[in-house]
């Protein structure tokens, strides 16, 4: 039965950590070493909407994600998906598989180039749902409809369609099995600019149409802004800041986030952001992570307290959270929403 909750998703303090073998001795006494991949992250997806998760390669955010859509499992922690804890064997996979389901960022990778287009899009349908023959390929028709696809693309072999259109066919398979919750892992990353604002364009319309609710894995600054509601910023597998879109990407608070913003790309040279925070070193290791804040090592403003203990997550405005021991400190450190545009979030995006 589903839950009359408004959130379609939460997590609570979840945490991926993958064994290293330090030894080809499977006798060996020397001490396990984990990747703590995804290390006590806390979120909540409501109903309809998208939450962004942004941070640079190597934060954690696409290891969450395949956590979520319980591709691997958790190594502690909770997933509340439609008012039912899932893994650990408490919710049938077939039952997560066909309510979640993942766009993956290279359509070139994720679909089989010797399959058909109809297979393609009919494995999910077949797999998770079934029925009749003619069942399922009105199913996969009315999927690639609602991406822009003709029954006459059905026939063909993703080596005969365009990057764009190989992304629409990724995008159909799957909302094919009707999920409530899309996983969409760089949609837009491998496509040319032009491409990747019809993709976005079509994306708000499928949420609008069939009410999903979005769950976005990035690194682009520009496509957070446009697509989604909330935001969470991820580093070394924490969630350092988390809100709504408009005012985490307005006036950003933990200094990691500022410094994303201020690497925005934008056109126009005289409106680039200067670094007002200056970050200096390396991404730590996941391996052995230094102690206290994560970022302490390279943040400006890092003092003796920052190497000591884990900020947690504190409200500095309404739904506004944000992890730092020191976040009086960067108010109003950014210049503003300048560095991706007018600060607009879900506005109209041009094709180049």
């Amino acid at each position: 039965m589903a839950s009359e909750s408004n959130n379609i998703l939460e997590t609570k303090d979840l945490k991926k950590y993958f064994l290293v073998r330090r030894s080809l001795n499977p006798f060996s006494r020397s001490e396990r070493r984990y990747v703590k991949a995804v290390d006590g992250v806390s979120i909540t997806i409501p109903r309809g909407k998208t939450v962004a998760v942004v941070g640079e390669s190597g934060c954690g955010k696409t290891t969450l994600a395949r956590t979520i859509a319980q591709l691997t499992s958790p190594t502690s922690g909770e997933i509340i998906f439609d008012g039912r804890l899932i893994g650990g064997g408490r919710a049938s996979r077939k039952e997560v598989y066909k309510n979640i389901q993942i766009v993956f960022q290279d359509p070139d990778s994720s679909l089989d180039p010797k399959r058909t287009i109809e297979d393609t899009v009919g494995e999910p349908v077949r797999g998770l749902i079934g029925g009749s023959k003619s069942g399922v390929q009105d199913r996969v028709y009315r999927s690639l409809a609602a991406v822009g696809l003709s029954e006459e693309q059905a026939q063909r072999l993703p080596k005969q369609l365009s990057g764009g259109q190989r992304q629409r066919v990724a995008i159909a398979r799957a909302i094919s099995p009707s999920p409530k919750l899309l996983i969409l892992d760089e949609p837009t990353s491998a496509l040319d600019a032009s491409v990747q604002a019809q993709i976005l364009r079509l994306l708000i319309e499928l949420q609008s149409t069939f009410g999903l609710s979005y769950m976005l894995i990035t690194h682009n600054i520009a496509v957070a802004q446009y697509l989604s509601d909330t935001v969470a910023v991820m580093y070394a597998g924490h969630v350092v800041e988390y809100g709504p879109t408009k005012t985490v990407l307005a006036a950003p608070r933990h200094p990691y986030t500022i410094t994303l913003m201020n690497a925005a790309p934008i056109a126009n040279p005289w409106k680039r952001n200067l670094l007002s925070v200056e970050i200096k070193g390396e991404v730590p290791s996941s391996i052995n992570p230094p102690p206290g804040c994560r970022f302490n090592p390279r943040c400006p403003y890092a003092e003796a307290i920052c190497s000591e203990v884990d900020p947690p997550l504190e409200e500095v405005s309404p739904g506004h959270l944000v992890a730092c021991h020191f976040k009086e400190k960067t108010e109003g450190v950014f210049a503003g929403a300048a560095a991706i545009g007018s600060g607009q979030t879900k506005g109209p995006i041009k094709a180049a």
